[in-house]
């Protein structure tokens, strides 16, 4: 159990939460023209390069990278560490990250390869990302349209949510053992939000975090949403799962796959619509 735990905390770590601090965004000799071979060292951002049409470019991805077109590319990184060695010899031009995998990417900066570090804690950065990747791969109008899309399709979803009579409480389980959620400052906290819910752990002012059993015990979530990585079911018939509403009504989801949810990607919307579905029937 601790290791599926502390799996799910590395997620979060790497593929959820950059980091608070500013981050331009590049590291690195400046380049001339368009990137034309791309490494990618987290997942949402190698989705974000196949959705703008940069996949041609992308010579090596994450573990977690899960997109049609990435089974056979190198994996350079996981959620703890980046193969530097790796990445040099695929030759990139350039290296995109978060500010969290700084340290990670420091040999690569000495050896001369541009890195590029892109916050994606927060929903607008989803945007911000998609932009950017755009104009550093030579595929802005194509980037352009694909934030189009994405946001016509998150208006339509939220049209559902307007009968909502009430914002059901939906709590994100990351680990039991401590217990690990999103907080008021994640991407997490605003797909709920524009899911037509509050997150019930809004009293955490970070974006991730450990949260106690006394506060979830008084929060009393309408929902609760966890990764299958966490194995939640095995915890539930211990405090203070047992006692939570959502528990005893059956009201608890693993989402699958997770990437829908916890990724900042273009994937998103896939991860509102299941928000959106399991809320309805607790909105009127």
């Amino acid at each position: 159990m601790r290791r599926a735990v502390c799996l799910a905390v590395l997620l979060i770590a790497t593929g959820l939460a950059g980091c608070a601090g500013p981050s331009p965004r590049s590291n690195g000799p400046a380049a001339a023209r368009p990137a034309s071979r791309v490494v990618a060292l987290v997942p949402s951002l190698g989705g974000d390069l196949f959705a703008i049409g940069a996949g041609p470019a992308v010579v090596g991805v994450s573990a977690y990278t899960d997109v049609p077109a990435s089974p056979a590319l190198p994996r350079v990184s996981d959620s703890s560490s980046v193969d530097a060695e790796k990445i040099v010899a695929l030759r990139p031009d350039l290296v995109v990250g978060i500010p969290a995998q700084a340290r990670q990417v420091e040999s690569l900066q000495r050896a001369g390869v541009r890195v590029v570090l892109m916050r994606d804690d927060r929903y607008e950065d989803i945007f911000a990302n998609l932009a950017e990747l755009g104009a550093l791969t030579g595929r802005s109008p194509q980037a352009a349209a694909t934030i189009a899309r994405l946001r016509a399709q998150t208006a339509e979803l939220q049209a559902r949510t307007r009968s909502f009579k009430r914002k059901p409480s939906v709590f994100v389980a990351f680990g039991t053992g401590p217990i690990w959620t999103a907080g008021s400052g994640s991407y997490i906290a605003t797909l709920i939000a524009l899911a037509g819910g509050r997150n019930a752990a809004d009293d955490l002012h970070q974006a991730w975090g450990e949260y106690g059993a006394e506060s979830l015990l008084r929060a009393q979530p309408d929902v609760i949403v966890s990764d299958p990585s966490v194995h939640l079911e095995s915890a539930l018939g211990r405090e203070p799962w047992r006692s939570l509403r959502a528990v005893r009504e059956g009201r608890v989801y693993v989402v699958e796959p997770a990437s829908i949810l916890e990724q900042p990607g273009t994937h998103y919307t896939e991860g509102l619509q299941w928000l959106i579905d399991r809320l309805v029937p607790l909105a009127s």
